[in-house]
């Protein structure tokens, strides 16, 4: 994914205007790591989760026990974004990073359930609240 292209799914997550279909595994971390590098003004972690509310709604989805907004893997997957950040220069661009990102572990849509039991993540109580991993702990 270019620079161009992740500045636009950025852009059209925020403006609600994105395809459903184009809210994939990559294009949540894309969006995540565009916002942590060129919006300043969000602060990620406080208005990520107000965002993907909105933005579900906005496409016919809901936001449920069942489906829509997860707490747990919105968390887990801002500090591991924020976390391989740090290991890159500073001045990456959002392709780089996205690569970097996707050529990781992180890029694998599972990679949750090394930190945590389906049973445990897959709750609504994870998906209401932070439940911390019950398999290993997250990297510092």
């Amino acid at each position: 994914m270019t620079d161009d292209e992740i500045d636009a799914l950025g852009k059209d997550f925020c403006a609600c205007t994105l395809a459903k279909a184009r809210w994939t595994h990559g294009a949540h971390f894309a969006t995540a790591l565009w916002l942590m590098l060129r919006r300043p003004d969000v602060d990620t972690e406080a208005d990520m989760p107000g965002m993907i509310r909105r933005y579900n709604e906005s496409v016919g989805g809901v936001n449920s026990d069942s489906s829509g907004y997860h707490e747990t893997i919105t968390r887990a997957s801002l500090h591991m974004a924020r976390r391989l950040l740090t290991t890159l220069p500073g001045d990456v661009t959002p392709a780089d990073a996205y690569e970097a990102l996707m050529a990781s572990p992180l890029g694998d849509k599972d990679w949750l359930f090394a930190y945590w039991s389906r049973e445990t993540l897959m709750t609504p109580s994870a998906r209401r609240a932070w439940i911390a991993p019950d398999l290993a702990p997250l990297p510092a």
